[in-house]
């Protein structure tokens, strides 16, 4: 897949990736936005090559350009160690690289990571945005089996979060359903 115009990217932190990855769901969010975006230090995060749940999703998925290393602009060293002060080093790139290249939005869901690119001027959606987004788009039939789906694998999104997002689903009620 050729590279996308950066103006249209979207740039993900691992952590909405994986749990994609781990339910066979990644495949959500490259239909519905093109390739993703990730800056090295997400790369090494995702562990493309360890045998993890997801890993192998997320190996195909980088060797079909769905996923696309992006290096981070030069000179940015004093504000990735600014950002690695209060997030991890995959959140600080991911951050830095959405700023660099003014993209469509940063999937994010590390709340302390989204308040701090919010203030930056950055789009941010969070995985539960994006599973909204395919239900609306007709991509996905449901979106409480899928959140039903990432809380079996350990990924947590709160219960206030949980049932704001099957309401405006229409899905008041049906998660795990």
């Amino acid at each position: 897949m050729p590279p996308i115009p950066m103006s249209r990217v979207v740039v993900a932190d691992a952590s909405p990736l994986i749990a994609l990855a781990r339910i066979d769901r990644l495949s959500l969010l490259i239909t519905r936005y093109g390739a993703v975006a990730v800056p090295e230090a997400v790369l090494a995060e995702l562990c493309v090559d360890a045998d993890r749940p997801g890993s192998r999703v997320l190996s195909a998925a980088l060797a079909k350009g769905d996923i696309q290393p992006r290096p981070l602009a030069p000179g940015g060293e004093a504000d990735m160690a600014r950002l690695s002060l209060l997030l991890d080093a995959g959140e600080s790139a991911a951050i830095l690289l959405a700023e660099q290249t003014g993209c469509r939005f940063l999937l994010i869901d590390e709340r302390r990571g989204r308040e701090i690119a919010r203030r930056r001027g950055i789009p941010v959606v969070g995985l539960a945005g994006v599973l909204l987004a395919a239900k609306r788009s007709g991509l996905l039939e449901a979106v409480g089996p899928v959140l039903a789906d990432l809380s079996r694998q350990g990924y947590r999104l709160s219960d206030a979060l949980v049932t704001e997002v099957l309401h405006l689903a229409g899905e008041t009620g049906r998660q795990g359903d």
